[in-house]
């Protein structure tokens, strides 16, 4: 399954790089938001939805076990 902000990010055509950069956060956290293995902090995650301008929610990247694509 593929977590929302990781079919947002790959739909987009952008690397972990680009957008941690972009939101202030490491790669590597970016990473492991995107594989389950973190979760975003709330600040983290409304940075994120602003960056991606709407096509993903906060409560996306809060929980994405709710919205994960097969």
């Amino acid at each position: 399954m593929q977590a929302p902000l990781k079919a947002a990010r790959t739909r987009r055509g952008l690397t972990l790089d680009q957008v941690s950069q972009a939101v202030g956060t490491d790669s590597g956290n970016l990473s492991r938001i995107e594989n389950g293995k973190q979760k975003a902090s709330p600040d983290l995650a409304e940075r994120l939805a602003k960056h991606f301008g709407g096509e993903i929610t906060e409560i996306q990247i809060l929980y994405p076990e709710r919205f994960s694509s097969k």
